[in-house]
């Protein structure tokens, strides 16, 4: 029998528009990099039930919230920036009540990207809205015209970050306007860009495995490095589950 752990990850939705369909669809690079560190990944669509959100975590290892356009600073009680795009409401709707769920069962998690700013807003923490304005020296974090634009990354050395990269220069993929601003309580910033921009976080929580990066290590211009985080997560899950087997005997 496999002992690959089942890794669940959300979907991005888009409406119906003109001759067009609704549909959900999630980028190849996350389950395919899920895959290449040995889990099984899950794609779960949008659903604003919380009792069937509540039975498909059941089944599952671990999380991956990935990336996407703009939470919608309204819903954490901000008024909307004119440079957020928000996720449709049917996809943050989905993900809100993801995230909840898998806080309450303390589920090992993933947050890329959005996922990441939603993992820290879920547990207490805020956001700069548009780094341009809030953060105006930062370097830039997006660049439309390159979908690999890449900024080098410090890290502590310490921590699931520093273990991937170790020592020495690091250049990391991003795409973002938005980032962290208050860490959320409980967990602590493991990676930053040299302007200060917060790039990764961790739970210092003993009894929850979660994680996220600002950068994208799913993307096409990921290195080997990068998957490697992947590698650790899966790793990390596989641990989680095997403990709880122990406890259950």
């Amino acid at each position: 029998m496999s002992n690959k752990p089942l890794i669940g990850m959300n979907a991005d939705y888009r409406a119906a528009a003109r001759n067009m369909p609704a549909y959900s669809y999630i980028a190849a690079g996350y389950f395919q990099s899920i895959i290449a560190a040995d889990g099984i990944p899950v794609v779960i669509p949008p659903m604003d039930d919380p009792v069937s959100i509540s039975r498909v975590l059941d089944s599952l290892d671990g999380f991956v919230m990935i990336g996407g356009a703009d939470l919608d600073p309204r819903n954490d009680g901000f008024m909307l920036h004119p440079s957020v795009r928000p996720l449709d409401p049917v996809r943050e709707t989905s993900d809100r009540l993801l995230m909840a769920d898998i806080a309450e069962r303390r589920m090992p998690v993933m947050g890329i990207g959005t996922g990441m700013q939603l993992l820290n807003v879920q547990q207490g923490g805020n956001l700069f809205l548009h780094l341009k304005e809030d953060l105006p020296s930062a370097v830039p974090h997006h660049d439309p015209q390159d979908a690999n634009h890449r900024h080098t990354l410090d890290v502590v050395s310490d921590s699931l970050i520093g273990r991937v990269y170790g020592d020495g220069e690091i250049r990391v993929s991003s795409r973002h306007h938005m980032a962290i601003d208050e860490v959320a309580p409980g967990f602590r910033v493991t990676a930053r860009c040299p302007d200060g921009v917060i790039e990764a976080i961790e739970s210092e929580m003993m009894d929850w495995f979660a994680l996220g990066t600002q950068f994208h290590p799913e993307c096409g211009a990921a290195s080997a490095l990068d998957i490697r985080i992947f590698e650790e997560f899966v790793a990390g899950v596989l641990e989680r589950s095997e403990q709880d087997l122990r406890l259950v005997a």
